[in-house]
């Protein structure tokens, strides 16, 4: 749609392609423990979503889901040798794109393995524990989830604070984070765009790609944290149980949303091992 979108390649250049994809109010540099651990074995491809750090605005104001979608699609042509299928991984944002992406391409035409990192396809406002409240209030907390959380274009202060870091500690994280990946997230955080971070998470709130996963036909990681209050475990087995061709689903204790970030050894090592494990199964396209 006349978006441009930047990326960035790390890594071998005669390795398999590992395409990475942040999540909401993220950027590239989110996968910077990733890029560190892998780049010795994979060529890294990772990239900023629309609307996301130096990638563009959305041209005509689309971040819908298929829209990201699209853009999985445009990236992968961009990037990937010709006659190469990629690994690709994203987390949450990023997963959602690659569901998106699944529902209409053909996925095996461009990857050969998949990976969905703290993410949810369906139910996000529903099953949220950001606030909890008893089973008759449930519509009253997907309201206000939506308008204070997904929908708020309310600016953040830009220099932090001890309540402001706590806030997206208990957001975001679990309890064995650090205070400087914490930090580390606060910045991206407060440098997305208040009315990008507003206008994603308002067209992410309805989201119901469950069906789509049924098109994500190669070997799929599925990987989450038991303290994850975005994307609680729930959504994870659900994505299990309605992939054609799950690799392994693994939920790691005491890890909140930012998996990649808090457990980096052993994200690191599952997507190495999805990447070098598959690369056998790689065929000539084009």
């Amino acid at each position: 749609d006349g978006t441009q979108l930047h990326a960035e390649v790390f890594g071998r250049e005669d390795a398999p392609t590992l395409v990475l994809a942040h999540g909401w109010t993220e950027n590239l540099t989110y996968w910077a423990y990733q890029i560190r651990e892998l780049a010795p074995d994979v060529r890294i491809v990772a990239y900023d979503l629309r609307g996301h750090d130096r990638s563009d605005r959305a041209a005509n104001g689309d971040y819908s889901p298929a829209r990201f979608g699209e853009d999985v699609e445009a990236v992968l042509a961009a990037t990937v040798p010709p006659g190469e299928r990629a690994v690709i991984a994203g987390h949450s944002l990023g997963a959602m794109s690659i569901a998106a992406f699944a529902e209409h391409h053909d996925v095996e035409a461009r990857v050969r393995a998949a990976a969905l990192l703290n993410t949810g396809v369906d139910h996000l406002l529903a099953e949220s524990e950001l606030i909890r409240l008893p089973h008759f209030a449930t519509a009253f907390a997907e309201s206000v989830s939506r308008r204070a959380f997904l929908g708020s274009r309310a600016p953040l202060p830009k220099v932090s604070s001890p309540a402001q870091h706590a806030m997206i500690r208990y957001l975001a994280f679990g309890p064995a984070a650090s205070p400087a990946q914490v930090a580390f997230y606060e910045r991206m955080l407060i440098a997305c765009p208040p009315d990008v971070r507003a206008d994603v998470g308002s067209a992410i709130a309805d989201l119901d790609l469950l069906h789509a996963l049924a098109n994500l036909t190669v070997p799929t990681l599925v990987m989450a944290g038991d303290r994850d209050r975005l994307t609680p475990p729930s959504h994870a087995r659900r994505i299990g149980e309605a992939l054609p061709n799950l690799a392994r689903l693994e939920i790691l204790r005491d890890t909140g949303h930012m998996g990649p970030l808090e457990r980096p050894r052993e994200f690191s090592a599952a997507l190495r091992g999805l990447a070098l494990s598959t690369a056998g199964s790689e065929a000539t396209i084009g």
